[in-house]
């Protein structure tokens, strides 16, 4: 009988599956269960989800049933015996590793396994990974280690020798509209939308479909895009979105860094007016993630906007049955009875190497003014 805990897991029957004969073997000391396991897959797949469900099941009473406080702690993190190193820096430290390796080793409290997950493992830096592969090739009996990544490659042959690999793929769109359908009651229409759009990715999905500024933004973005009529319109356009980009981020992360900050002071009061030893430290620390943080946001926002103007003009080149963006037909039939193909192919290359680009530390102004330029050859405004 399969776990309810991996309910939420789309179109992965395959993983489920093992992951339930891993439960099966860890009650009689099977093969199938091994302390240390890699999930991988694109964005979306549910590689973080399919972890932590797994880490609630390890530690379940009833194997995953997903209703008890076992389940619902342990996805939510607050377990005793589940971690979940939740990455939203751009990189992982070494003290970070060093500090769950030694948490790791005090074993269970009231389950028979320690869980520690660790979400988007490819962001430990080299001292962090070698800190981490001390800790699986001499493991704790009673500890599970979960790591999730991108793909294979992003994580270094030593760890990933040392774990049990298993591959998410991108669910299918017909899957995540009967997915949505069922857990949110949508229509099927919308549901159909929601799981083109999302390019695979369930989380933004569920997103669309649920949260209002999700489908104003993304509204916003393609405005932006057919306001092009001009080189000045296009620079224009180009700083409007990068006003945008940092409005939702700050709509997103704001409130969460004040809090963060507030309550970290408070912590490190002391009897006067000033910080206990060491106060002004943490708090650059702090300071510090924050900012690591919003620039990784800003930089996934500028990208999930780029990857949807993408799609927008892959839809000009598909008969109509075939589109992701059917809620912008109007618009997509301007772009293929106005737009040559082969100029489409152009503007698509240009969009993808500006998505490349951003990853590293060039300038996104100048980055989005030069691509904003290149659609003006589409004279959408016109």
């Amino acid at each position: 009988m399969s776990a309810r805990v991996f309910d939420s897991l789309v179109d992965q029957e395959r993983i489920i599956s093992a992951l339930n004969n891993a439960l099966t073997a860890s009650d009689s000391s099977g093969q199938e269960m091994t302390h240390a396991w890699l999930f991988t897959g694109p964005p979306g797949s549910g590689r973080s989800n399919a972890a932590k469900s797994f880490a609630a099941a390890l530690v379940c009473k009833s194997g995953g049933c997903g209703e008890c406080t076992d389940c619902i702690t342990a996805l939510k993190g607050t377990h005793p015996d589940v971690e979940i190193l939740d990455t939203s820096g751009v990189s992982i430290k070494i003290d970070e590793i060093r500090e769950l390796v030694s948490r790791s080793a005090w074993g269970a409290s009231i389950s028979p396994w320690r869980v520690v997950v660790i979400e988007d493992c490819d962001r430990m830096t080299e001292a962090a990974a070698n800190a981490l592969l001390k800790a699986l090739e001499e493991p704790a009996s009673q500890t599970v280690w979960l790591l999730c990544a991108p793909t294979l490659q992003d994580v270094i042959p030593t760890i990933r020798s040392r774990c049990r690999h298993l591959n998410l793929k991108t669910p299918s769109a017909s899957e995540i509209a009967k997915f949505l359908e069922t857990t949110l009651g949508t229509s099927k229409s919308d549901s159909e939308l929601a799981a083109r759009i999302s390019h695979g990715h369930i989380g933004k999905a569920r997103g669309f479909l649920k949260d209002s500024n999700f489908q104003s933004s993304r509204r916003k973005y393609f405005d932006l895009l057919f306001s092009i009529k001009s080189e000045a319109s296009a620079i224009k356009a180009a700083g409007k979105f990068l006003e945008f980009v940092n409005e939702r981020v700050d709509t997103i992360l704001g409130e969460k860094e004040e809090r963060e900050t507030e309550e970290l002071k408070n912590a490190l009061q002391g009897t006067g007016r000033g910080l206990i030893s060491g106060g002004a430290k943490a708090i650059k620390d702090l300071e510090r993630e924050q900012k690591s943080r919003l620039n990784r946001a800003i930089k996934d926002e500028i990208d999930g906007a780029l990857l949807d103007y993408s799609t927008l003009l892959r839809d000009s080149l598909l008969e109509p049955s075939l589109r992701v963006n059917t809620d912008l037909n109007e618009q997509i039939n301007q772009i293929a009875q106005n737009v040559k193909p082969n100029l489409v192919s152009l503007l698509l290359s240009e969009l993808s190497q500006t998505r490349e680009l951003l990853t590293t530390n060039a300038s996104q102004t100048l980055l989005l003014e030069r691509l904003f330029l290149s659609f003006t050859r589409m004279k959408l405004g016109n």
